[in-house]
């Protein structure tokens, strides 16, 4: 599979950016990256036939990468900032969304709340998702799955999809938002 390009280091070098800006990269990245899953597992002969399949599928990795934003936001940013990017974030997950699903912005605004309200129960290390998160994000795609494709996607989404995802996400965000120099 080709990678997904994604943007790590801003041209104009020094320049504060806002978080409207890094939410617009965030979002278009992690949306470029969860469509990718999508089209790797479909590729992968997992049946994922129907949009609405393939839609629910990209907002359980869109809550996942969200999240882990904020996560990754904190300690980076001051409260004021992290909570702006990551509603920025969110606002533009909905509207991409919206404009690739009508009539589901509101459903994915409160599927992501309840999911982020489900992962801050996790511990997340600084690197990413560890296995009880994974396991939980994979759960979540196999009760959207048929059921002769729940059997396997677990390891699939897991195992083979994740890693990568997660990768490319934290290479964006570390290099959007770099973490803090350690002395």
């Amino acid at each position: 599979m080709k990678a997904v390009r994604v943007k790590t280091v801003w041209f104009r070098k020094g320049a504060a950016r806002t978080p409207a800006e890094l939410a617009s990269v965030l979002a278009s990245t992690l949306w470029r990256l969860a469509e990718k899953l999508v089209d790797n597992m479909s590729r992968a002969d997992y049946d994922i036939v129907t949009p609405a399949r393939g839609f629910r599928i990209i907002a359980e990795v869109l809550a996942l990468g969200l999240h882990l934003c904020d996560r990754w936001a904190f300690g980076r940013l001051d409260d004021e900032r992290r909570s702006a990017l990551v509603q920025a974030i969110g606002a533009r997950l909905a509207d991409t969304m919206e404009s690739n699903a009508p009539g589901t912005r509101q459903d994915f605004i409160e599927m992501i709340n309840r999911r982020g309200a489900d992962y801050a129960e996790f511990a997340i290390p600084d690197s990413g998702a560890g296995f009880p998160v994974l396991r939980y994000l994979a759960a979540q795609i196999r009760e959207a799955m048929q059921e002769h494709d729940q059997h396997w996607v677990m390891d699939q989404v897991m195992d083979v999809e994740m890693p990568e995802l997660l990768g490319t996400l934290k290479k964006t965000f570390d290099g959007l938002i770099p973490p803090p120099a350690v002395h």
